[in-house]
């Protein structure tokens, strides 16, 4: 298990050593805290992820002073896979971020909806609480947006990201109004790539480059089962540059907004 196993691990734990001094069964701390004896046994096991309500209340319950219920960042953060964890405090480092995307919305561009869409459709199938798990960790990251300092965020999207019905006609359209909104935001740019360009730069796939808080830049790329970060200043040099090509081959902010509204149209 990697570090998420250890804090479910240790919140176990603790409020087993803290049930066992209040002398209470599984049982009947579950019947205190509003939860069943199974899920408190699968908690003490590490085998379930404790919602914050759980822990606030079993905090109430066994008079621990607040020292369970602090543990409910810690827990929230283990909900998520590690890959996402790391994504997002690489995107938490950020002062500067930009992607290009080819195939799929940028996940930070993503609704709920569709974020579930594409979860849901994923082969081999997760399971129901899978793609909960997927879409909260996925929803978690567009705090960004709200950060201050704001960082500076730009996305190149494919034109045909906006027009593959992902959830249905429906849900294409939500999505779509999503992307004006968001694109509303003062430190916010999105620019589209038309399929008909004859000059892409963007051949190899899609990218990220992130500028950090220490100064230092770097990139991070996805590919089926793998993702990479990239930190080889010659490499990191090769990926800016491309992006930069990217968003000069693109259609500038303006002019993609009214692309988008025009796709909206047409759905």
């Amino acid at each position: 298990m990697d570090d998420d196993g250890a804090v479910l691990r240790t919140v176990g734990r603790q409020i087993k050593l803290w049930r066992e001094a209040a002398g209470l069964k599984q049982s009947e701390l579950g019947k205190a805290i509003g939860f069943s004896e199974d899920l408190v046994s699968s908690v003490e096991r590490a085998r379930r992820v404790p919602q914050s309500e759980f822990l606030k209340n079993a905090d109430q319950a066994l008079q621990a002073g607040g020292k369970i219920a602090a543990m409910a960042k810690d827990v929230a953060e283990a909900r998520y896979p590690k890959k996402v964890r790391d994504l997002a405090r690489l995107e938490a480092e950020a002062v500067e971020l930009g992607s290009y995307s080819n195939h799929n919305m940028h996940g930070l561009l993503q609704t709920e909806e569709h974020a579930r869409a594409l979860f849901t459709m994923r082969r081999p199938a997760y399971s129901v609480d899978g793609i909960e798990r997927q879409v909260a960790a996925r929803m978690a990251r567009q705090a960004i947006f709200t950060r201050q300092p704001a960082p500076h965020l730009t996305f190149v999207q494919e034109e045909v990201t906006l027009r593959r019905p992902i959830g249905g006609r429906m849900a294409l359209r939500r999505q779509l109004e999503h992307l004006l909104e968001v694109a509303q935001l003062r430190n916010v740019a999105i620019q589209v790539m038309p399929t008909n360009r004859e000059e892409h730069a963007g051949m190899a796939g899609e990218l990220r480059v992130l500028k950090l808080k220490d100064g230092t830049t770097v990139g991070y790329s996805e590919a089926q089962l793998t993702s990479r970060l990239v930190s080889d200043p010659t490499e990191v040099q090769i990926l800016e540059m491309r992006y930069g090509m990217l968003r000069a081959q693109a259609l500038p902010p303006q002019e993609s907004l009214a692309f988008i509204e025009k796709v909206l149209g047409e759905t």
